[in-house]
């Protein structure tokens, strides 16, 4: 009976620890990706927002949301930095043959930073 108490008591610490250790570790992680996050990064907001960043600085990024529309963010709205897929165009034209090739147009290209950065400082 006397060691009842203290083995609840240990079931019920250990649990509670346990996911206040992975719930930091989550935290740095994100902590981790904001900090990092550099001109043309392609990043979805807390939101739900797409847009690419254009500018950052200690507090804040500026995000492209559309052609010419530039909105300012706090870093901590930054959810995570999207990856694009370019695997199912290449495995695309893999497995239908060099006609599917002919008969798209041209592929599109990514606007590189300094590209954004010249579009946006045309005015």
């Amino acid at each position: 009976m006397d060691l009842l108490f203290p083995l609840i008591l240990v079931a019920l610490l250990v649990p509670m620890f346990l996911g206040m250790r992975r719930q930091k570790k989550e935290a740095d992680k994100v902590a981790q990706m904001q900090d990092s996050l550099k001109v043309g990064d392609r990043v979805t907001t807390t939101s739900g927002l797409y847009g690419t960043v254009i500018d950052a600085d200690d507090t804040s990024v500026d995000l492209e949301i559309a052609e010419d529309v530039v909105t300012t963010w706090l870093r901590a709205a930054i959810r995570d930095v999207r990856v694009d897929d370019t695997d199912d165009e290449t495995a695309g034209d893999s497995t239908e043959g060099a006609e599917s090739t002919d008969s798209v147009d041209a592929p599109t290209a990514e606007e590189t930073p300094e590209q954004t950065e010249i579009r946006l400082t045309k005015d």
